[in-house]
């Protein structure tokens, strides 16, 4: 496959209205700049007519691109097949909602030309409901920020591009697309964030609520995993198997002083039953950290799996 300057991924479900007026934008866009490019749109099981819109649009453009999913595999694992079968030297990602403006590219790459391994937007003048998505995005964005260390104002901003090899180097699960730049930190790339322009949704409805808080919650304490303990997670679990252990011995120890010294009988002193299950606890937490290490080192050894079945694809090189 010829290596290209531009590819532009774009994960969608049930954007059947969208997609032509999308088109249109990026066209218009990436033909006004001396690039060669590539539209990637991801089918994520969509139930409405939005593939018949996209084959449409291949017919009459070889640069459309189209990856269809079996079944609704979330935005990550879509964003996931779209990295998979880019061939940019530069990778751009965007919503279908037209929410993202397609006139924003030619800052990213900007930036990318100026320096930055990654660029992702800031949607500062978000065109969104405030106490359904703007205030827990806000709240979002900080407990995110400080727990990963990347200070962004805007971690759920889709519209990003990406250096080739620092994007072909992450594997996303779960929900992880929004943690992108946390991740890639851990490669020591240098991060810019730019203004973005946003827009109010035309047709369809948003995929999108607070529902997905506790996902995005986990997802953000396996990110912190990666990001501190992936190579050595014996440090998190054995620490805190260590202190289980020194404060149950610790208990253990005083009980039984005062068994001997003074005679206090045991039988009736649920502080005995919390010494031994501490023990215990310790033991357990020391063991899964050593556990942890072996499957650390069969990750990083091993094949990576899918996240993602796809049904067909759709490219210049019929493919």
């Amino acid at each position: 496959m010829i290596a290209l300057d531009v590819s532009v991924v774009i994960p969608l479900l049930n954007e059947e209205k969208n997609i032509p007026i999308l088109y249109e934008e990026l066209t218009d866009t990436l033909g006004k700049i001396d690039v060669s490019y590539e539209l990637i749109f991801v089918d994520d099981g969509s139930s409405d007519t939005s593939l018949e819109v996209l084959e449409d649009l291949h017919k009459q453009d070889q640069k459309v691109c189209i990856i269809s999913l079996r079944r609704n595999f979330g935005q990550t694992a879509a964003m996931s097949a779209g990295f998979d079968h880019a061939s940019g030297e530069i990778i751009i990602t965007m919503d279908a909602d037209l929410q993202n403006d397609p006139s924003d590219i030619p800052m990213l790459l900007n930036s990318i030309q100026a320096g930055a391994d990654l660029v992702t937007g800031w949607r500062f003048d978000r065109k969104d409901p405030f106490f359904s998505r703007k205030l827990p995005s806000k709240i979002a964005n900080k407990i995110i920020s400080f727990s990963t260390g990347v200070q962004l104002h805007d971690y759920g901003c889709t519209l990003k591009a990406f250096k080739r090899e620092v994007i072909k180097s992450i594997k996303l699960y779960g929900e992880m697309h929004r943690f992108i730049p946390a991740i890639a930190s851990a490669m020591g790339v240098t991060i810019s964030e730019v203004k973005v322009n946003h827009r109010a949704r035309r047709y369809g409805t948003s995929k999108y609520g607070i529902s997905r808080t506790l996902r995005v919650i986990l997802d953000l304490i396996t990110v912190k995993f990666l990001l501190d303990y992936a190579t050595r997670p014996i440090h998190v679990f054995g620490s805190i198997g260590f202190l289980s252990g020194v404060v149950g011995s610790g208990l253990a120890f005083i009980l039984v002083f005062q068994r001997q010294i003074y005679g206090i009988p045991l039988s009736n002193r649920p502080l005995l039953l919390l010494a031994i299950l501490l023990i215990f606890i310790g033991v357990q937490f020391i063991t899964i950290g050593l556990i942890a290490e072996m499957l650390a080192r069969t990750y990083h050894e091993s094949q990576n799996k899918p996240t993602y079945y796809i049904r067909k694809i759709i490219s210049p090189e019929g493919v």
